[in-house]
């Protein structure tokens, strides 16, 4: 995959800063040079909260935020293609994902300008009892302060974009830092917030070692909210250091579906065989347990195998690609040992657990273990285990059998099932004759147990963002 190297430099306050010490971006690919960035360390990061709390200082009106973040978003739609093969070249997304990834920052740009124009409080009750007879109440939505944002590496551009336009729609400023793989993608974004007329400090990115930079995020007592998006470990380490802190934290998840012997088989097939090895399966809610009802069973495995051998793997430039690299040949390795963990424990691997190249082809395991690693732990590759199941009550207690609880789908005619189904299924989000790793932008998305503590998009990120504040009047 041929590319031409881009040199970046960190953002803070309304200057391009280079720090001496640089970061090779590098294609999971290829291993080619994609890009550098200046490596920063507590220093800078301390100088961007410097910058942050003094672009605070001076309050945007809610419909100066909002024209901005409008005007980001017609940039963004400018400049998709460029954006689409940054992410291909930094994270190895194979180019028509990187392609949606790019359309759906547009939208999240789009849905937080809205909410930014209608950010408001509430009426409150007064009369509602003996003591508030003759007051006035309301409530004001007050930005918390300063974020910190940590964002990863599977969605370069939009992930980073669901953590700093809500910020910027409620009022706050943002300190990122991306990921140190695909760092690319944050700072062209970072270019188009300052073209679109973002004021110096509100937005400062700092690339570098996660130690540093977040140890200061953690410990700096203007930083009021830290949003991060990462794995099960990091995230709720940093919670319990950050105490004083709202942490809000969206995490990983062993992404289970329930497919009943009445659906639309070809159709589930279909969508779970795309859905479960899109990006290679990096994403937190990539298809990766599918529960089967058992007289179902045969038919749906033969069309499901069929649908995931048909994809094409290989270079993620290649607009025919469905499958590209791994992040990292350590993942790949890793992986590769959950199969064969599965595979001595009596699992049949259906099609797939070799490599192609380089690249690890998509992998449909049957009989797996519930105790084994790629049927409870978040495999984040080209894997995905099929079991049968002879009751719905089964099903439900296979799929919230980890513990893990970000989203889960079901493919079923039946209205009932699906209706229990979404009650009982112990996850933030529940799709119905949907792959579960469908997500609009605007939708609340987030999960429970050790999936996350917060729902993100726009209008419910900006919730967190913010500090309900009561006004009471005598009259």
């Amino acid at each position: 995959m041929a590319t031409t190297a881009t040199e970046r430099q960190l953002l803070i306050g309304h200057e391009w800063v280079e720090t001496g010490e640089w970061i090779d971006v590098r294609s999971p690919y290829d291993g080619s040079l994609v890009g550098r960035v200046p490596s920063a360390g507590a220093d800078e990061t301390r100088r961007a909260l410097d910058a942050a709390e003094a672009a605070m200082s001076e309050p945007l009106p809610a419909h100066e935020r909002a024209a901005v973040l409008d005007r980001v978003a017609a940039l963004l739609a400018e400049r998709q293609d460029e954006l689409a093969r940054t992410i291909c070249a930094e994270a190895g997304k194979p180019l028509k994902a990187a392609r949606v990834e790019a359309s759906r920052a547009v939208s999240t740009y789009t849905m937080a300008a809205v909410e930014a124009r209608k950010l408001a409080g509430d009426p409150l009750p007064m009369d509602a009892s003996p003591a508030g007879e003759g007051k006035l109440g309301l409530s004001l939505r007050i930005p918390i302060g300063i974020v910190g944002a940590i964002s990863p590496f599977n969605f370069p551009l939009n992930l980073v974009a669901h953590k700093i336009a809500p910020a910027l729609a409620a009022g706050c400023a943002v300190v990122l830092k991306p990921a140190g793989q695909t760092p690319l993608s944050a700072l062209l974004l970072a270019e188009l917030e300052l073209e679109a007329g973002l004021p110096p400090g509100w937005l400062n990115v700092v690339c570098g070692p996660a130690s540093a930079i977040g140890d200061v995020l953690v410990e700096d007592q203007r930083v009021k909210l830290i949003t991060f998006t990462g794995s099960v470990p990091i995230g709720w380490k940093l919670r319990e250091r950050a105490a004083r802190k709202r942490v809000n934290l969206e995490l990983g998840n062993a992404t289970p579906v329930i497919v009943a012997a009445d659906a639309d088989l070809e159709d589930a097939a279909a969508r779970l065989a795309a859905n479960a090895f899109s990006f290679a399966g990096q994403s937190c809610i990539s298809v990766q347990r599918i529960y089967v009802e058992e007289p179902a069973y045969e038919a749906f495995v033969d069309v499901f195998v069929r649908r995931v051998e048909a994809l094409v793997v290989g270079d993620p430039a290649d607009e025919a690609t469905d499958v590209g690299p791994l992040i990292a040949e350590s993942e790949r390795e890793r992986i590769l040992g959950w199969i064969e963990e599965a595979r001595a424990a009596g699992a049949e691997i259906l099609t797939g657990g070799t490599l192609e190249g380089s690249l690890l082809r998509p992998t449909v395991i049957a009989g797996a273990p519930t105790d084994a690693k790629v049927s409870c732990e978040e495999i984040f590759g080209p894997v995905c285990t099929v079991s049968p199941y002879a009751t719905l009550d089964e099903a439900i207690a296979l799929a919230n059998g980890t513990r893990f609880g970000l989203q889960a789908g079901v493919f079923t005619r039946d209205v009932k099932s699906a209706l229990r189904a979404a009650r009982e299924l112990d996850f933030g989000g529940v799709t119905v004759n949907e792959a579960p790793t469908f997500r609009a932008d605007q939708m609340p998305y987030g999960g429970v147990k050790d999936s996350g503590n917060t729902r993100e998009g726009p209008a419910y990120a900006i919730r967190e963002m913010t500090e309900e504040r009561a006004v009471v009047f005598q009259l």
